[in-house]
Formats: structure tokens, C-alpha cells, sequence
């Protein structure tokens, strides 16, 4: 899945997303591009569950297209 994550500008962001999304899946391999605002991930959770924890952490996300 991929997202685009509003308000990403530094390392703290990074590893805020990427713990808020590896509690629902601590095996999932998430991907953070900064300059994008993207963030990929591959794990076992749903959309909606990964755009709500980013928001949770103050990170609104929408999914992007599949691919």
C-alpha cells in the first residue's frame, strides 16, 4: 500500500509513522520518503487501519492508487 503523508519533515516523523504502523503489524516493512510524502508499506493491516494510526500521530494519510 502506498500513502501520501501530509506534514512528514524530518527523522522524528519518520520513526513516529513507521512505530505507529509496525503496532499493528511488528513485521511490517515500512518506507518513508520525505521529499515525496510517501510512505509504503507492506504488512498485514488494512487501509483504513494504517490511515487511522497515521492520524492518531497528527499524520493525515489517503492511500494511493494500487501498485
Amino acid at each position: 500500500m502506498q500513502f501520501e503523508v501530509e506534514h512528514m519533515s524530518c527523522g522524528h516523523c519518520v520513526r513516529t509513522i513507521t512505530n505507529a504502523l509496525q503496532r499493528l503489524d511488528p513485521a511490517a516493512k515500512v518506507e518513508v520518503d520525505l521529499a515525496a510524502k510517501r510512505v509504503v508499506v507492506e504488512g498485514e493491516m488494512s487501509a483504513d487501519a494504517a490511515i487511522a494510526a497515521m492520524a492518531a500521530e497528527d499524520y493525515p494519510a489517503r492511500l494511493l492508487g494500487a501498485g
